[in-house]
Formats: C-alpha cells, structure tokens, sequence
C-alpha cells in the first residue's frame, strides 16, 4: 500500500538543500554571467588560448552548480507525484516513486563526491608514479601489483593510461610512470600518494615467510592551458640517452630517451616510451610542469601547516594504507581508518572506497597523515 512506502524524501532533500545553501550558488551564477559575458565581446576568439581558458572556467562553474539545480528539480517532481499519489490513493505509483528516489540519491551520492572535487586541478588527468622501496624483489613485485592495480581502476572508469617511462627488474619493476587521462582521474588519485605496506607470505621464499613490503606512489595533474607554470631555459638540463630494452631487434639505435632535471628544485624527470625524441621531449616537459605545480603548491601548504606529508622515506611507519594476505586479508587506510576485507577485489581495481573515504575525511578535516598504528599485522 503507499501509507507502508517508506522513503526519507524530506531527509534527501534537505541533504540536497544543505549542499545547495553551502555552494553560494548566486555568486557562482554571477562569475558564470560575467564570463559569458566576455564571450559575446568582439575580437574574443582573437586569442585561442586565452578564450578557451574562458570557455573551461564557464564549464567547471557550471559543473559546480546545474548538477545540483537538477536534483533540486527532481525531488520537486518526487514530492508533487507522492503528494498526487496519496491524495488519490494510487497505490501503483509505488514503483515509479521509489525509482525516481532511488535515482535521485544515487545522482546525490555522485555529486556529493563530485562536491569534493573542487581544487583548481581535480578535474585534470593524472599521472602516477610507482616507485619499489624497502624490501628487494619482494618489493619490485609490489610494485608491479600496484601498478596492474591503478590499471585496472583507470579501465573500470574508462580511462586511458599509456606506460610514460618504466625501470623494469627482475621481480617486477623498480619504477612505473602512467599518464591517466580522463574526467577527475587527479581529483580522485591524488588521495593515493603516499607509502603502500604490502604484508604476505613471499613466493620468492623458499622458506615461505611472511614479509613486510613497501612501495610508494606519487601523482601529479597533467596541466592545461588554464593552469600556467613557469620553467626559464637556463634552469633546464636535459640529457638524451638510447632507451631501455629487452635485446636484440627492442633494443634502440639512437638517444630517443629522455632526461630534464630542473636545477633549482632539483627535480627530475625522464621519458622513453616514445620512439621519437619530439614526442619524448614533449611528454618530459609535461610531466616537470605536472611536478613543479605540485612542488610549488606543497611548498605553499607547508608554510600554512596544511600539508599531509606524502613524500616520506619509503618504509616502516609512513605507510598510508596497508594491504595484508596472510593470517588473514584485510585492506586498511590509516588515515581514515576504512577497511575491507575483500583484498582480490581491492588488487583487481576495486578501489573507489577507499579514494571516496579519503575525500570526505579531508573533507571534514578528520584525515590523518598516515602511520604505523601499532598493529604488527596492520
């Protein structure tokens, strides 16, 4: 019967509200209006870049506020339909009804996380970077994982990830860099860097002990032309050296490869995944833009106490997120304390939980920096 339909649709749209009331909504319309504004002048499309810098502003305010002017819409509809429902006793309403809701809270959680996605580069592709640390080839298996792990995430979402640079090694990899592109892949990654604990029994012990793991992962925006980061000549050198690889006819015959280091921040860079030095070069100078803006921005965060201190040395006491096999499974974040125990899931992808969790926590203020807890397992 629809007395017996239980939805909280007055709590969902209040929730709705909350959200609505906190995004100050006028002023955003405003800046949207005045940017739209500037698109109407004449002589706008004069200059490409600088309009399409405008162009991008006026999608991302849009994206901040029409999602939410729907969904205000949609419960309208859903109050006035059970209203109408109830008033005429229409009992076959009930499945409609409940689907409009069910749609409407599955667009709110959405949104809500989008919500959360709000600095300057969130909405930027990324690019990864996996480094192996303590542990030997325990560890360069790691770090393979890891990198089939981040994999797997971009294919769910339908990303595009291409391999930029690679040190291969006998258990695994020493180090991987990905470009991920696609909508919110910084937005949504950039809660992963930091020190990831791996605790199994190793299959390269004969003796089948358990063994403690560590690798790290570090991410940067690929930067637009809406974000601008300065690199003089004179404090770039680059090196040019033959790519890596497995012998005979794999093996490079020129200096393809690529090398920038930035002196005065000592940043490094290197790229060979392209046969062309061009396109290396290319893919080099986006990736220093990519650390530089996140060196700059560290630096910026540092001197307000706001940094959570990803870059720390790679091993016992700085891991953000644990992964263990054996005694038991068990995936936990130390910073926000969220765990799960379906740990083949987690390997194969399935790491949405843990990025949303981490986003509300900091959110909310409520992340922690990430540590040994005390638990020799976790």
């Amino acid at each position: 019967m629809l007395e017996e339909l239980k939805i909280p649709i007055t709590e969902l749209k209040e929730n709705i509200m909350n959200v609505w009331g906190c995004l100050d909504a006028p002023s955003i319309y405003k800046k949207i209006e005045e940017a739209e504004a500037q698109t109407t002048r004449d002589g706008f499309w004069d200059n490409p870049d600088k309009a399409q810098k405008v162009m991008n502003k006026i999608k991302t305010l849009k994206l901040r506020v029409e999602p939410w002017k729907e969904l205000i819409q949609d419960m309208d509809d859903i109050e006035a339909m059970y209203e109408l429902a109830q008033e005429s006793g229409d009992a076959e309403s009930e499945a409609e009804i409940k689907t409009m809701y069910d749609s409407a809270k599955e667009k709110y959680e959405k949104q809500s996380v989008l919500n959360l996605l709000s600095g300057e580069a969130d909405n930027l592709s990324a690019f990864l970077t996996i480094h192996a640390g303590a542990g030997g080839t325990e560890a360069e298996d790691w770090a393979f994982m890891l990198s089939r792990m981040y994999t797997r995430w971009a294919e769910r979402r339908g990303f595009k990830i291409e391999i930029i640079d690679q040190l291969e090694a006998e258990g695994g990899i020493k180090s991987i860099t990905f470009q991920i592109d696609g909508e919110y892949a910084y937005g949504y990654l950039k809660g992963e860097a930091g020190i990831h604990r791996l605790v199994r029994i190793s299959p390269f012990d004969a003796n089948a002990r358990r063994h403690t793991s560590f690798s790290s992962v570090y991410v940067f925006p690929v930067l637009d032309d809406t974000i601008e980061v300065e690199i003089r000549p004179e404090d770039l050198r680059v090196d040019t050296y033959r790519a890596g690889g497995k012998g005979g006819q794999h093996v490079n015959k020129t200096d393809s490869a690529v090398r920038f280091t930035h002196l005065p921040t000592g940043i490094v860079v290197a790229c060979q995944s392209e046969r062309s030095q061009i396109f290396n070069r290319q893919a080099c100078m986006s990736m220093l833009k990519a650390k530089l803006y996140d060196y700059y921005r560290e630096q910026k965060e540092k001197e307000n106490s706001k940094f959570a201190g990803e870059k720390k040395d790679i091993g016992w006491g700085n891991q953000i997120r644990s992964y263990v096999f054996q005694p038991y499974t068990m995936v936990k974040d130390h910073r926000t304390k969220y765990e799960c125990g379906n740990i083949q899931a987690v390997m194969d992808g399935d790491i949405d939980q843990f990025m949303e969790s981490y986003l509300k926590a900091k959110w909310n203020g409520t992340a922690m920096d990430g540590a040994d807890d005390g638990d020799d397992d976790l």
